[in-house]
C-alpha cells in the first residue's frame, strides 16, 4: 500500500511539473506567470534526484557507504578534514554557485524565456549534475585527486599531461573574470565592501568555535553566524551613510584587485575548517535563503513574464551579445546548466572533506540542481522586467546610445517603445543616479529581484533597499567561487610542480602551500589587474573567454568520466556521460570557430580587431583614444589565440581517449584503475 501511494504521489509530481514546463513551451498569446517557472523546475528536480541520481548512484557507480573516504584516511588538518555532510554540502554550493547562475541567464533573456529555461532544467539533470556527481565519485576513490592527475591516471600520460595545462589555463581565466566581476559589483559601494568583508571574521569564528569550543555543534555555529550576518547587512548601511567610514570603504578598482588578491592568497593557504569551510557554509545559508524567499516571493507576487518566449534577436543580432541561439544561448548560460568549473571542486577541496561515499550523491548531483534553480529564479527576475528597461539596462551607449532620449529612440526601433521618463523613475526608486547602460546583467537582475521582494514587503517605498540588497547578494554569490576556486588552483599546481620536485606534492608542507598559492594567485591576478585598467572595464575581454572556457572545462571532464566507465565494465552505461559530451564539443568547437574566424565584428575576435585597425587607419579615431583602441586590438587577438588554444587541447584530448575507448572496446588493452585499496570505514552509519 505504501508502494503503490509514493508510486502515484510521485507520478503526480512528474505530471504537475510536465503540465508546468509545456505551459512555458507551448503557451502563446496571453503572458505567462513566473509561477509556472517555479513549478515546473522544482518538480523536475524532484524526480530526478528522487530516480536519476539514484540510478546512478546503484547501477552505473555502485556507491559503498562502508568505504573508508580521503578525509577518514588522510586527515591532516588542513586540507583532508573530516567534516559534517551539511557542512561540505554548504560549502559546496557555496563554491560551485557563481556568476554563472545569476549573470549567464539574466544575458540569454535576450532571446526569450524559453531557450533559457529549458536548457537550465534539461541541462543541469542530464548533464551538469551527472558531471559534478561522478568526477566527485571517481575523486573520492582516487584519494582526493585532482581533474588532471585523474585524467593522467586513467586516459593516459599524453592525455593526462593535455588536460593539466588545459584545466590550470582554463581555471586561471575562469578566476580572473571571478575575481573581475567582484571588484565591479563592490566598486564604490562602501555598503556591499563593509558586509563582504565582515563575512571573513565571522566565518573564522565558526571555524574556532565548530573547531575547538563546541565540536561538532553545526547548528549552534550556524545560528550564530546566520545573526551575525544580518547584522553586518544591517550595519553596512549605516557605513554607507558614516560621513567617516564610508570614505574607509569607499575603494577604487585597483585597491580592491589588491585586496581580493591577498583574500584568496590567504584562502587558499590557511587551513580549510579555520575560513574556506565555514565562510563557504555562511554564504551557503544566505545564498540558500534569499532562492528560497525569492521562489517564495515570485509564487506571492505571481509576476508576469514580460518578454517573449523568443524575440527578434535569436537571428544574432542580439543588442546585449551578439550571436545566435546555437551555440550562444548554451556558452552563455554556462554553470546554470553545465559547469567545467564544478569539476574542479569535485575533485578540488570536497572529497577531501566528505565523511561518506554515499553522500556524494546528496553533494554532487543535489547541489547542482540548487544552482540550476538559481538559474531558473534569475531568469523570472529579468525576464518579469518590461523588455525595454531590460535592453536600457544591459547594452552598452555604443549601441543604445549615451542619453536616455537616444537609447529611448533605438529601442523603440526594436519594436519596444520606451518612454524616457520611464528610466529617470527607476533610477529614482532605486537610488541611484541612472540605470542606463550599467551591462553584465547584474544590474538588471538586482533591478528585477527588488520588483518581487518589495511586491512581498514594503512595496514601492523599499524597492532602493531591496535593490542594494540583491546587488550585495549577488557579490557575495561571486567570492565564494574565488576562494574554493583558488585552493584547488593550489592543488593543481602541487601536482604539475612535483612532477620535478617530489615534495611539492606534500600538502602539509607550509613551504609547498606558500609556494603554489603565490603561484596561482599572481596568475589570475595579473589578468584581473590588467581587466581592472582596460579601458572598456575587461569584462568585454574576457567574458566571451569565461563562457567558452567553462563547456569545455566541462567536456575535458565528461571525456574522463567516459574513460572511466568504460574500464570499469559499465560500456552499457556510457551513455550517461557520452551524450552530454557529444552535445557540449559541439557546442563548444561551434562557438570557438565563430568567436575566432565570424566575420561579423561583434562576434569575431580577429574580425573586430581588423575593424578597429581600419578605423585607426582612416583616421576615425580621436588621437587621444588610439592608445586605448590598439590595447583593445591586442586583447581581441590574444582572445582569438586563446580560444583557438583551448579548442585544440580539447580535440588532442578527445582523440588521445577515443583510441583508448577503441582498444579497450576491442580487447587491444587491459584497463586497470587507479583506484586506491578499499579500507572499512572505523565510523559507523549515522556519525560523526
Amino acid at each position: 500500500m505504501n508502494r503503490l501511494l509514493s508510486s502515484l504521489v510521485w507520478l503526480a509530481v512528474a505530471l504537475v511539473g510536465a503540465g508546468a514546463l509545456g505551459a512555458i513551451a507551448l503557451w502563446r498569446g496571453e503572458p505567462v506567470n513566473g509561477v509556472f517557472f517555479v513549478v515546473g523546475a522544482g518538480c523536475t528536480y524532484l524526480v530526478a534526484y528522487r530516480f536519476y541520481s539514484a540510478f546512478l548512484a546503484a547501477r552505473v557507480l555502485s556507491l559503498d557507504a562502508t568505504r573508508a573516504t580521503p578525509a577518514e584516511r588522510l586527515d591532516d588538518g588542513r586540507d583532508f578534514v573530516p567534516t559534517n555532510r551539511w557542512v561540505v554540502l554548504g560549502h559546496h554550493f557555496a563554491a560551485i554557485a557563481g556568476p554563472g547562475p545569476l549573470v549567464g541567464p539574466t544575458l540569454a533573456a535576450q532571446f526569450g524565456y524559453l531557450p533559457g529555461t529549458l536548457w537550465l532544467v534539461a541541462g543541469a539533470v542530464l548533464g551538469g549534475g551527472v558531471q559534478d556527481f561522478v568526477i566527485l565519485f571517481f575523486s573520492l576513490r582516487r584519494d582526493g585527486r585532482s581533474l588532471g592527475q585523474i585524467a593522467r591516471d586513467e586516459v593516459g600520460r599524453r592525455a593526462g599531461l593535455l588536460a593539466m595545462v588545459s584545466v590550470l589555463a582554463i581555471m586561471v581565466i575562469l578566476l580572473a573574470v571571478v575575481a573581475l566581476v567582484v571588484v565591479n559589483a563592490l566598486k564604490h559601494s562602501p555598503w556591499g565592501a563593509f558586509t563582504l568583508a565582515m563575512t571573513i571574521p565571522i566565518a573564522m569564528l565558526m571555524g574556532l568555535y565548530m573547531r575547538f569550543w563546541r565540536p561538532g555543534r553545526v547548528m549552534e555555529a550556524s545560528a550564530i553566524g546566520f545573526v551575525l550576518i544580518l547584522l553586518a547587512v544591517v550595519a553596512g548601511q549605516w557605513v554607507a551613510l558614516s560621513p567617516d567610514w564610508a570614505p574607509v570603504f569607499t575603494l577604487t578598482g585597483p585597491a580592491l584587485a589588491a585586496a581580493v588578491i591577498v583574500y584568496g592568497f590567504a584562502a587558499s593557504a590557511v587551513p580549510v575548517w579555520l575560513l574556506l569551510a565555514p565562510r563557504d557554509y555562511l554564504s551557503a545559508f544566505i545564498k540558500v535563503g534569499v532562492v528560497l524567499a525569492l521562489a517564495a516571493g515570485i509564487v506571492l507576487v505571481r509576476p508576469t513574464i514580460q518578454m517573449p518566449a523568443l524575440t527578434r534577436f535569436v537571428d544574432g543580432s542580439g543588442p546585449v551579445f551578439a550571436g545566435t541561439i546555437f551555440p550562444f544561448c548554451f556558452i552563455t548560460i554556462a554553470c546554470g546548466a553545465v559547469s567545467g568549473f564544478h569539476a574542479l571542486i569535485s575533485s578540488g577541496t570536497t572529497p577531501k572533506l566528505l565523511v561518506r561515499e554515499s553522500d556524494a550523491r546528496l553533494v554532487g548531483y543535489g547541489s547542482m540542481l540548487m544552482e540550476s534553480f538559481v538559474g531558473v529564479m534569475a531568469m523570472v527576475a529579468a525576464c518579469a522586467l518590461e523588455p525595454v528597461v531590460y535592453f536600457a539596462i544591459n547594452r552598452p551607449a555604443g549601441i543604445v546610445g549615451a542619453t536616455t532620449e537616444e537609447a529611448a529612440t533605438t529601442i523603440s526601433g526594436w519594436g519596444f517603445p520606451l518612454d524616457p521618463a520611464t528610466m529617470h523613475q527607476l533610477a529614482r526608486s532605486v537610488g541611484e543616479e541612472t540605470l542606463l547602460n550599467r551591462t553584465g546583467g547584474a544590474p538588471s537582475l538586482a533591478v528585477g529581484m527588488a520588483h518581487i521582494f518589495s511586491g512581498t514587503i514594503g512595496g514601492e517605498r523599499l524597492l532602493g533597499i531591496w535593490y542594494h540588497f540583491a546587488i550585495m547578494f549577488e557579490a557575495l554569490f561571486i567570492l565564494t567561487v574565488l576562494d574554493a576556486g583558488t585552493r584547488v588552483g593550489r592543488f593543481m599546481v602541487q601536482e604539475l610542480l612535483s612532477r620535478a620536485f617530489p615534495r611539492m606534492a606534500h600538502t602539509g608542507s607550509w613551504t609547498s602551500t606558500l609556494l603554489t598559492s603565490g603561484i596561482i594567485v599572481g596568475a589570475w591576478g595579473y589578468f584581473l589587474y590588467q581587466g581592472v585598467l582596460d579601458p572598456l572595464g575587461g569584462i568585454n575581454s574576457l567574458w566571451p573567454l569565461f563562457g567558452i572556457a567553462n563547456q569545455i572545462l566541462a567536456s575535458v571532464a565528461l571525456v574522463v568520466a567516459t574513460t572511466i566507465l568504460l574500464k570499469m565494465g559499465r560500456t552499457r552505461y556510457v551513455w550517461v556521460t557520452l551524450l552530454p559530451m557529444a552535445w557540449l564539443v559541439t557546442v563548444t568547437l561551434t562557438g570557438s570557430w565563430q568567436k575566432v574566424f565570424h566575420e561579423n565584428p561583434r562576434i569575431g575576435f580577429l574580425a573586430q580587431a581588423r575593424s578597429l585597425e581600419q578605423q585607426i587607419a582612416e583616421g576615425h579615431v580621436p588621437e587621444a583614444k588610439i592608445a586605448d583602441t590598439r590595447r583593445v586590438v591586442f586583447n581581441n587577438r590574444l582572445d582569438a589565440a586563446v580560444t583557438g588554444f583551448f579548442a585544440l587541447l580539447i580535440l588532442a584530448l578527445l582523440l588521445e581517449a577515443a583510441l583508448q575507448w577503441y582498444r579497450i572496446l576491442t580487447g587491444q588493452r587491459t584497463a586497470p584503475l587507479s583506484e586506491s585499496p578499499y579500507v572499512r570505514t572505523k565510523w559507523a552509519e549515522g556519525s560523526p
